[in-house]
């Protein structure tokens, strides 16, 4: 079984290592071009070509992948590249760009994709942090046949996982990426003895889980304590819940919900602040901040953060919506 990879962040690099630790030849690997990241905004190669290099696999990184569009010429080269390496199958997982129709048919068994949710709910850009921010029990990896939708293609497998109290998208993260590992080398195995089993999505259930945006991450007091809680899990580690301070940028990335309410203060209102965390008004209920950050600072518990700034009761924090 001959396998291009088509994959860019670490969940893609988790599932390609395992494959070529299961022993499948890997032929090529498709990721996207090298970009500014880390705090000297430096150009780095993603994980996924950080690995192949260690493995000495080749790789192109087209800026576009459509015969007829603005990356034309890139394109034509990825496909020369895979019709050279002529693979069996395709695996993607989080590359980055739509494959059009000439790269779904190019591989004999086409292409596998592993997607992080119980498809069809959360298809789309980011399944792990809507899944966790919309307070789903349950989350999982689908390997679906890939087709020209987004994320429409037939189930090939599916396992689930439970969501925890306590879950960020990191932790969640990482447990999808070994279990989409897993589940793609089983799919392979599967593959070369006899076609793989298929079966269409379901009408019912679909939703889409739109790509998160920066703004998305300052925290609006006005909405329930819950639902900032599930959002403070969902962005951590990126791009990081927040609020502001005396007009300053401060991140939140620990908090716990309440019950209550506190008639006379307005969402975003300090109601207390000591070791035991800030108290925060809600539109609905109380958040308590537990670990908090200032710019350019470290991430520090509520009590530590205390002994360096006073937030005596009444102070508010953000904008309240």
């Amino acid at each position: 079984m001959r396998v291009a990879f088509a994959g860019t962040p670490a969940f893609a690099a988790t599932a390609l290592q395992a494959i070529a630790q299961a022993g499948f030849p890997v032929v090529l690997v498709l990721t996207q071009p090298d970009r500014p990241a880390g705090r000297g905004m430096k150009v780095q190669p993603s994980p996924v070509k950080a690995l192949a290099q260690t493995h000495g696999w080749t790789v192109a990184q087209p800026r576009g992948l459509r015969l007829d569009g603005r990356w034309a010429e890139d394109a034509a080269a990825a496909r020369a590249a895979l019709q050279a390496a002529r693979p069996d199958v395709l695996v993607v997982a989080a590359y980055g760009l739509i494959l059009p129709r000439w790269v779904l048919e190019l591989p004999r068994l086409g292409c596998l994709n592993i997607h992080a949710s119980l498809l069809p709910r959360w298809r789309g850009a980011a399944p792990i942090q809507r899944a966790i921010e919309a307070g789903d029990p349950q989350t999982g990896i689908t390997i679906m046949q890939m087709d020209e939708g987004l994320d429409t293609g037939d189930i090939v497998a599916m396992e689930a996982v439970p969501i925890g109290p306590a879950e960020t998208a990191g932790s969640l993260h990482d447990r999808l990426a070994d279990l989409g590992a897993r589940l793609v080398v089983q799919a392979l195995r599967a593959a070369e003895a006899a076609p793989l089993p298929r079966r269409p999505q379901p009408d019912e259930g679909v939703t889409y889980a739109h790509k998160i945006d920066k703004a998305e991450a300052m925290l609006d007091w006005s909405a329930p304590a819950a639902l900032l809680e599930r959002r403070v899990r969902a962005f951590d580690p990126v791009p990081g819940a927040a609020t502001t301070l005396d007009g300053a940028m401060l991140k939140v990335w620990g908090a716990r919900a309440e019950p209550g309410v506190a008639p006379s203060a307005a969402p975003g209102m300090v109601l207390a602040a000591d070791a035991a965390g800030i108290r925060v008004q809600t539109g609905q209920g109380v958040l308590v901040l537990t670990e908090v950050q200032r710019a350019g600072g470290k991430r520090l518990a509520a009590g530590d953060f205390l002994r360096g700034t006073a937030l005596p009761p009444g102070v508010c924090l953000g904008a309240t919506g």
